[in-house]
């Protein structure tokens, strides 16, 4: 087209026919307001195009004869509302005289206006659909847009020249003040704009504007700008939180006004007891008058707090006028606010569910590693939070917890379903709930689950096994006796005993945890705490999420509980979900295991069993099963069965626990098919213990401070305290990864040879324990686990300071349960480490075996893993043995028995039979010895 052909005709023609082009092009380049006001205009157009579509009004009852005279108002104005139509929608459709006067069509041009009207009509709606289309997928966008990415430009206010805004008339100035704020959505700018439009409207020197924060029943002003004047710029005025003044409701002109709902209008300041005068001597402002009036919601709440300050025409003093005019203005001031304070919360509440889903991802990225997880989700929750220190404590019993992979696929399903649930709420976090868990209402079909019997009622009772602490970007795991001491940790467990989130506004004031200041080793002060529980998929309490000091100083809040809520079912999401992985990873080692046991081993035949149950057992004095210096080494392995078998009996263990005889007979012959033939670990090991617990019971007169029950659980703990050992140590499985390793976190062998003893009980014919009661079962299971745990040197030094002092405080009857489970664990490495005490010839031949073995391990380490073992087990170290050796007896072995010594004169020969071979250790380290030997080493 050429400029000789673009005519307002061809213009308009072209238009008309591209109601989108027209649509499109006046979204990309008309600016907000002209495009708000056509888009209000439009709708406007097209109602009463609607309306005057119709001749007759819809039949109405009778109206009053007021109401009657508003409606024939009404339609005398629908023909000007046709004809204002007619001219917008239809002007090239009609004349224009020479005066440019709009010529009326006549009656035959009336009808076809009426078609007209009909397709303008549909032309504007689809134009008016289009553009609010336009507009929602482009300018609503990118607002929202800008806003997530923090471009927080302040949008060019109206031009304020004060000559022109003079000029106007009150009702074009009022509306010219209004536009400048309808479409500010940043809350700090829009304040700003509404206290320069006040100042303006009431002629006022200056303004300030509080906003209402806290809690329903707690809620406070706080200064949001502060001494705004007609050319002060809003960084000057704003008010931060580090800088922001908090006025409680009822305190003040501004807290009076926020509480009571009233505007105060006071001319002379000075003579008003709620006048602060120490602002205007820290600012050396002359304050005269004070108009103060609240901002009100559409619900009528108070959502804010103006004031302006010295009138500045006059006597200073404002006028009824102005009061009316500041309120009729605030009013839409506080539209205005709760838009641009909503439009906020929805940005917020984006970024919050924005960062939810990307934890929900980190849950399902990292499974392998529960304290990895922790602290992942701590990590990436920084921002969210909002605190100065975060915690997470789990609790004890979330470990113990049985999971078999059925359990696996439910909680899985039950996840994925309640996730498809997200679209139909309006928060992650209510989609996550599941109140319809089946698991809750219903027994399982494949077994109870193991959880804690009742939910406990004191937070001492509460154990947490492990804790999280997250401060300045440091992740830290405190010690067990941190957790003990810690008064944090004790306000999480007050959480666990009350099931309820726990919000505490001022630590110090609360009263409940004791008296404050409450300030850490480190210098760390606590204010206000936040506790939320963590649940698992059966709604149980497994941890809780702790908060510390919000940033801003202030307590936590109702959306702050709504925010470690949602994170702390996603916390025990992670945790659940991890927990299964660990569990299913666990349950694949202990198939592992439990293959590789069952391959080698195997109970003892019936057979075997009846031909020992037969024979005549030689009597415990012709094995001299009663001495210290017991030699097994001349014995065949048939006359060891018959001793061990011998002990029990003269124990009267089979016949006061009516154990048929043939059971017990099968029960050692099996427990010696499950012990590997490896150099120095193997039954002859096992049985030697046996014995030597056998004769400090007896002969050491220890028999008197036991039961039938323990003295026959030890026993048994003594021949099983090494099944299935495979001649290397805990350090070496930790090493090597193996499957043990994986299925036991501490004392690595000593629970797999628990777990093996129990597979043995529970085998055919091998349950000597079968005729307890219930009760007794129990306790002597636990009694053999106690025992054979307590093998673990690891163990043996955290417990030997605790026995030592018991003993020389004079302790000598054991008569407490914690008392004797003391002493039972320190028989257990006595009699472990018994070869020590053997005469110097027996000795020697041990620690041949034992040294055999470490460095049979020591090879393994050097050729197969490439590292250099501990000089006990390596090969090339073999002269600096009887060296380590005297280290080993005097590190393990002599504080020991020296405490039994003390104990009962009877166990004094194992006492002297250690020191007897320190000796003679000591004499091979300084080259004194006559015996040539050096490849010599004993202990476990």
């Amino acid at each position: 087209m050429t400029s000789t052909e673009l005519t307002e005709d061809a213009v308009s023609a072209y238009l008309r026919q591209n109601p989108h082009f027209l649509a499109s092009w006046f979204v990309e380049h008309a600016d907000d307001d002209t495009l708000k006001t056509l888009a209000r205009k439009l709708k406007q157009d097209a109602i009463s195009l609607q309306a005057s579509k119709s001749p007759l009004p819809p039949p109405v009852e009778p109206a009053p004869q007021k109401q009657q005279q508003q409606l024939q108002q009404q339609q005398q104005q629908q023909p000007q509302l046709r004809s204002s139509h007619n001219h917008l929608l239809t002007v090239q459709e009609r004349s224009v005289d020479g005066q440019g006067d709009v010529t009326e069509p006549t009656s035959s041009e009336q009808s076809q206006s009426s078609d007209s009207n009909d397709r303008n009509l549909q032309k504007y709606t689809t134009f008016s659909k289009v553009s609010l289309e336009v507009g929602r997928n482009s300018i609503t966008s990118m607002i929202f847009r800008k806003y997530l990415d923090g471009d927080r430009t302040r949008r060019a206010s109206v031009k304020k020249d004060l000559d022109d805004l003079r000029r106007m008339s009150e009702e074009e100035l009022f509306m010219e003040l209004i536009r400048d704020i309808a479409s500010e959505l940043d809350v700090s700018v829009l304040c700003h704009k509404i206290l320069q439009n006040v100042s303006i409207l009431t002629n006022s020197d200056r303004g300030s504007l509080f906003l209402v924060r806290g809690s329903r029943d707690n809620k406070y002003l706080v200064s949001k700008l502060f001494d705004v004047t007609e050319s002060s710029t809003l960084e000057q005025s704003i008010h931060t939180e580090a800088n922001e003044i908090v006025v409680p409701f009822g305190v003040g002109i501004a807290g009076n006004v926020a509480l009571k709902r009233e505007p105060i209008n006071i001319n002379d300041v000075y003579a008003d007891p709620r006048f602060n005068q120490e602002v205007d001597k820290k600012t050396g402002y002359r304050t005269h008058s004070i108009l103060s009036m609240p901002i009100l919601n559409y619900e009528g709440e108070v959502i804010g707090v103006a004031q302006i300050i010295n009138k500045i025409t006059g006597n200073h003093e404002f006028t009824k006028q102005d009061e009316d005019l500041f309120q009729k203005y605030l009013t839409f001031c506080g539209i205005g606010i709760t838009n641009a304070q909503l439009f906020e919360m929805s940005v917020n509440e984006f970024k919050r569910n924005q960062l939810l889903l990307h934890l929900a991802r980190g849950i399902f990225e990292e499974q392998s590693n529960l304290e990895k997880l922790v602290q992942k989700i701590m990590l990436d929750a920084q921002d969210l939070l909002k605190c100065e220190k975060c915690s997470v404590y789990l609790l004890e019993d979330s470990f113990e917890r049985k999971i078999d992979a059925q359990d696996i696929m439910r909680f899985t399903g039950r996840f994925l379903n309640r996730l498809g649930t997200y679209s139909r709420h309006s928060n992650l976090a209510v989609a996550m709930q599941d109140p319809s868990n089946p698991r809750l209402n219903e027994k399982d079909s494949s077994g109870p689950v193991k959880l804690r019997e009742s939910p406990p009622t004191k937070p001492e009772s509460v154990v947490f096994s492990k804790a999280f602490e997250l401060h300045e970007g440091q992740i830290k795991a405190p010690s067990g006796l941190e957790l003990a001491q810690s008064k944090h940790a004790y306000i999480a467990r007050c959480t666990v005993v009350e099931g309820e989130p726990l919000n505490i506004e001022d630590l110090a004031k609360d009263g409940r945890f004791g008296k404050g200041p409450f300030t850490d080793a480190s210098g760390f002060t606590s204010k206000s705490v936040l506790c939320m529980p963590i649940h698992n998929s059966e709604r149980t309490i497994i941890g809780v999420t702790q908060l510390i000091n919000k940033i801003n100083g202030q307590p936590f809040d109702d959306n702050d509980e709504h925010i470690i809520e949602a994170f702390s079912i996603f916390t025990g999401l992670g945790i659940h979900n991890c927990q299964m992985y660990e569990h299913a990873c666990q349950l694949m080692a202990k198939q592992s295991v439990a293959l590789e046991v069952l391959s080698y081993h195997a109970t003892a035949s019936k057979e075997e069993a009846e031909r020992f149950s037969l024979e005549t057992i030689p009597t415990a004095d012709d094995y001299r099963l009663y001495t210290y210096d017991f030699d097994d080494l001349a014995m065949k392995d048939d006359d060891t069965i018959r001793a061990t078998i011998r002990m029990f009996v003269d124990a009267n263990l089979i016949n006061t626990f009516k154990i048929p005889y043939e059971t017990m007979c099968r029960w050692v012959c099996t427990v010696k098919k499950n012990y590997r033939p490896v150099t120095y670990h193997n039954w002859r090991h096992a049985f030697n213990v046996c014995q030597t617990m056998f004769t400090m019971l007896y002969t050491g007169e220890l028999r008197p401070k036991f039961d039938a029950v323990e003295v026959f659980a030890l026993m048994a703990a003594c021949l099983c305290h090494d099944l299935d050992h495979r001649g290397t140590n805990n350090a070496f499985q930790v090493k090597v990864a193996s499957p043990l390793a994986m299925l036991y976190s501490t004392s690595v062998l000593e629970h797999h040879h628990f777990d093996h003893c129990i597979m043995i009980l529970n085998s055919e014919g091998n349950n000597i324990f079968q005729s307890f009661p219930p009760e007794e079962y129990r306790r002597a299971i636990k009694i053999l686990e106690h025992a054979i745990l307590s093998t673990d040197l690891a163990l043996y030094f955290k417990k030997r300071g605790d026995f030592k002092t018991l003993v020389e405080s004079g302790e000598r009857n054991f008569k407490e349960e914690e008392k004797k489970d003391l002493l039972k664990a320190m028989m257990m490495t006595a009699c472990d480490v018994a070869a020590i005490t053997k005469p110097w010839k027996i000795q020697k031949e041990i620690a041949q075996l034992v040294t055999a073995e470490f460095f049979e391990q020591g090879d393994i380490e050097k050729t197969k893993l490439g590292q250099k073992p501990i000089p006990m087990m390596d090969r090339e170290k073999k002269d600096e043995l009887p060296t380590m050796q005297v280290g080993f007896i005097d590190s393990i072995c002599t504080p020991v028995y020296e405490l039994f010594a003390k104990i009962s004169d009877p166990l004094r020969p194992l006492n002297d039979g250690c020191a007897s071979n320190r000796k003679h250790w000591e004499e091979m380290a300084s080259g004194n010895s006559q015996d040539d030997n050096t490849d010599e080493q004993t202990g476990k």
